[in-house]
């Protein structure tokens, strides 16, 4: 039986990959190590790379190709309609994540602007 706090995480998975998008070009690895470190859970690679791709293929994301040593990497970066997508996402959860956490942590405990810095 699938926990519920793991059902929360997976449903927040598409919406932090645009949020860190949204600060730098990154790569596929380089997405799912970062929501590890943030949210302590492993993202699949089955989530994300068919994710960046609908991304891209929809006009949210362009990707560009590097090479690092021997290996192509393609890293990912939103376009001005992917940011368009996650100033949508966000005004979607601000307003109910506030409350949430503001209840759950405790008004004194949160920052209570949730602004978006670079």
């Amino acid at each position: 039986m699938v926990k519920i706090g793991d059902a929360f995480i997976r449903s927040l998975e598409k919406p932090i990959i645009l949020w860190l998008l949204s600060h730098k070009p990154r790569h596929g690895y380089e997405l799912i190590a970062e929501f590890k470190r943030l949210t302590g859970r492993t993202l699949k690679p089955s989530i994300v790379y068919p994710f960046l791709h609908r991304l891209e293929k929809e006009g949210f994301a362009s990707s560009q190709w590097t090479i690092k040593g021997k290996r192509k990497i393609r890293h990912y970066a939103l376009t001005k309609n992917g940011e368009e997508l996650l100033r949508k996402v966000r005004e979607t959860f601000t307003k109910p994540f506030k409350e949430f956490l503001m209840e759950i942590i405790g008004e004194n405990n949160i920052n209570t602007k949730f602004t978006h810095t670079t």
